[in-house]
């Protein structure tokens, strides 16, 4: 390692340890941070209760719940033709281990600890690890040169790159060293592929994105909710899923407005009690909680799902839905009702989801940014059974022709008869 890299490596090092020293000044006053900092309290106690046994471990990292959801049709995959690997799933925020902390597919489930030598050498000498993936992004450097260091086979598993990102601006000279340590790096799309290119790297595949198998997959597992049937009658049913206040300020305009051109259900990102009855206060209609739901409900306009979990099962009922978080820091997973065969609707925070740019440009999902575009694409849908029908098939079409990424991921890491098949080596 030469000195400018030194360097670089002890000032990262630095910037690590003071990360970690203000989100314990911020977990005084975030509940998000006070999570983060708790959670990783006694986490070498915690360590040192995994029994790793005499066979393989692999060690997946997700940043958070959507990053677990790409990884985990990877996950399974290998639990299932591999039954006597132990799985051991390391989350940085959270939502995604709060959610997913019981997961039943991982042998041991933990925070990452802070990205500090003492740590990582601590965590590596506990799970000895026979592979790594990392799933999108996450590139934490002293854990990969770590992994490097011991000869373990690394992947990042659907990476997804833009050009405005750091590794490929004039600064980002030090950050792009750490995609020398993955022996294989799998990416969504051939643009990704072609900056990689650009910065030296060739050992990619472009194998796409591991979401659409998922999200095949909870298709295919949908629960049946005999409520949601009920409630839904003879009448088309509008989803609002993982709705925020922006979103829900301009669909719950035109339900006032509209209450009787459909039945509404309304999943909001937020489901405590503060949310959830600022949203009741807002409808006019009468709505009653999926929780406190009997028959003689049926005759109310709008469902709240007070629930976490059941979403995906929602949208099964839906002639459209609507998904959050395009007014805020990016929308949710559009793919979910997408793969149901229903046109989509999202805020204008879309750009860096190219399964949004994809769904729009195939006519399956439409932006709006104001009131006036929502209400003109709902009544479109209305009006327009044809057009419906084409903005559902477009979006199934979509799913289908994307699925597969699982497989030619698990069959480059554990199939690959070359050099490049480290774990045979192993």
């Amino acid at each position: 390692m030469g000195r400018q890299n030194r360097e670089m490596k002890t000032i990262y090092t630095v910037l690590i340890a003071l990360y970690s020293a203000i989100a314990g000044v911020a977990s005084l006053f975030s509940v998000k941070a006070r999570r983060w900092v708790r959670g990783r309290r006694g986490w070498r106690d915690r360590l040192r209760s995994f029994s790793r046994g005499e066979g393989k471990v692999a060690w997946v990292h997700c940043a958070s719940l959507g990053e677990f959801e790409q990884g985990r049709p990877v996950i399974e995959k290998i639990r299932t033709e591999y039954p006597d690997w132990k799985v051991v799933i390391t989350f940085f925020s959270p939502s995604g281990y709060e959610v997913r902390k019981d997961y039943k597919g991982a042998d041991f489930i933990m925070y990452l600890p802070a990205d500090l030598p003492v740590n990582v050498r601590f965590f590596l000498n506990h799970i000895k690890p026979d592979l790594a993936l990392f799933v999108k992004y996450e590139f934490w450097y002293n854990y990969l040169n770590e992994l490097k260091k011991r000869n373990v086979p690394t992947y990042l598993v659907s990476g997804i790159f833009r050009p405005d990102q750091y590794f490929f601006r004039w600064y980002g000279r030090f950050a792009r060293g750490v995609f020398q340590v993955f022996n294989r790096i799998f990416v969504q799309d051939e643009q990704s592929g072609r900056l990689l290119d650009s910065i030296g790297y060739n050992r990619y595949r472009v194998t796409g994105d591991t979401r659409f198998d998922r999200v095949s997959q909870i298709a295919a597992a949908a629960k049946d909710l005999p409520v949601i049937e009920e409630f839904r009658g003879g009448e088309a049913l509008f989803v609002a899923g993982s709705s925020w206040d922006e979103d829900e300020e301009i669909i719950v305009r035109y339900i006032n407005s509209n209450s009787g051109a459909m039945k509404w259900v309304i999943a909001p990102h937020e489901i405590d009690e503060a949310h959830l009855g600022r949203l009741e206060k807002r409808l006019a209609p009468e709505a009653v909680r999926y929780s406190r739901y009997c028959k003689k409900d049926s005759n109310c306009r709008v469902m709240i799902i007070d629930n976490i979990g059941m979403l995906s099962s929602v949208y099964r009922y839906a002639a459209v839905a609507a998904v959050g978080g395009g007014f805020g820091r990016g929308i949710h997973n559009i793919l979910e009702p997408a793969c149901w065969g229903i046109p989509v609707l999202f805020g204008p925070n879309h750009m860096k989801f190219r399964e949004a740019v994809h769904l729009i440009e195939r006519g399956g999902a439409v932006s709006f940014d104001s009131f006036e575009t929502f209400s003109s694409m709902v009544e479109k849908y209305l009006s327009d059974p044809l057009a419906l029908k084409a903005a559902g098939e477009a979006c199934a079409s979509y799913i289908t022709e994307n699925k597969g990424s699982t497989n030619k991921v698990f069959n480059e890491i554990f199939n690959n008869q070359g050099d490049e098949n480290l774990l045979k080596k192993r």
